[in-house]
């Protein structure tokens, strides 16, 4: 009977996330503050107040989800909250990481605004899209990316979310072939998202090279739990390892289904989602039946777990 705790990646971000819980607690209010000072400006304004449009942009949106997940981590954390592992979808990982020790808040949200810049720079607007594929399996999506891409024109799965959920990643004509043939191949569904760049795709190269020179100076410790990394989909201790792995995933996809099942095998049976969204939930229930998650993020849902 183990717990563990799992954190959300982009596209959980919503206005208004965070606002209560600051007002509530003390120690959320100062982990939004700690973010303000490192970035010199006001990220929990954007986070609680908006606008939509400046909060979506990726540079805003890493950093305000990262803090957000940390500040439900810490109020949750002064009620008594024991985990024997962790995980994070994408992005998510990052605020995994800082909740069992292995990165400082202040270097997380730092290098979390300055991925998100790196990821957006790295491919010139409009020339990289991402799908999300239903009743998709992996063997056939491998297959339609590969007819799908051309020289130079790459597309590529880029999130295995499970339940027959797969996203794909790369250029855009490339993704818009893919669409096209998707039911030829035995697609159920391809649908289009609303996304600024190709993440988890090998366009990514150059923000993975620029993330990895941003890091290289950065303390890496001994996570005080293990942590399964989306890149191998296995635990791990190991902080050099650490580091290499956050640039691996800028290219890399995300092992999410694997994932989900290795937590499962190491015996977890109760998993909470800190942050904004309920997305994990979703995906863990379709994947995994035996683990229970429960969404934290509002301060009656830490009241609740206190009780």
């Amino acid at each position: 009977m183990k717990t563990a705790l799992l954190f959300p990646g982009q596209g959980s971000q919503r206005v208004g996330m965070g606002r209560d819980l600051a007002v509530e607690f003390d120690v959320a209010k100062r982990t939004y503050e700690e973010a303000d000072d490192v970035l010199g400006f006001s990220l929990s304004k954007l986070c609680f107040e908006g606008p939509e449009d400046e909060l979506t942009l990726t540079k805003f949106t890493q950093p305000a989800i990262l803090t957000t997940s940390i500040a439900v981590f810490r109020a949750l954390k002064e009620k008594g909250l024991s985990f024997d592992i962790v995980a994070g979808h994408s992005l998510g990982e990052w605020s995994a990481l800082v909740a069992t020790g292995a990165l400082d808040l202040r270097d997380a949200v730092k290098l979390t605004h300055l991925r998100g810049t790196f990821m957006q720079e790295a491919v010139p607007v409009g020339q990289g899209s991402m799908a999300a594929l239903i009743g998709a399996e992996l063997a056939q999506t491998r297959k339609l990316c590969e007819e799908s891409s051309r020289p130079g024109e790459p597309v590529e799965p880029a999130n295995l979310n499970g339940a027959g959920q797969i996203v794909i990643s790369g250029h855009t004509d490339a993704v818009d072939r893919a669409i096209a043939g998707s039911k030829a191949a035995g697609i159920k569904r391809a649908i289009k998202l609303q996304v600024s760049a190709p993440f988890h795709c090998s366009m990514m190269k150059p923000a993975a090279d620029r993330l990895a020179a941003a890091l290289a100076d950065i303390v890496t410790s001994t996570p005080s739990v293990p942590v399964v990394a989306n890149v191998t989909a296995e635990p791990t201790q190991d902080p050099t390892r650490i580091k290499q792995l956050l640039v691996q995933q800028v290219t890399a996809p995300v092992r999410w289904e694997e994932s989900v099942l290795a937590i499962e095998k190491l015996g977890v049976t109760t998993a909470y989602e800190l942050g904004s969204g309920a997305v994990l939930k979703g995906l863990v229930g379709k994947t995994a039946k035996t683990i229970t998650v429960t969404t934290i993020g509002e301060p009656h849902e830490v009241k609740a777990f206190t009780a």
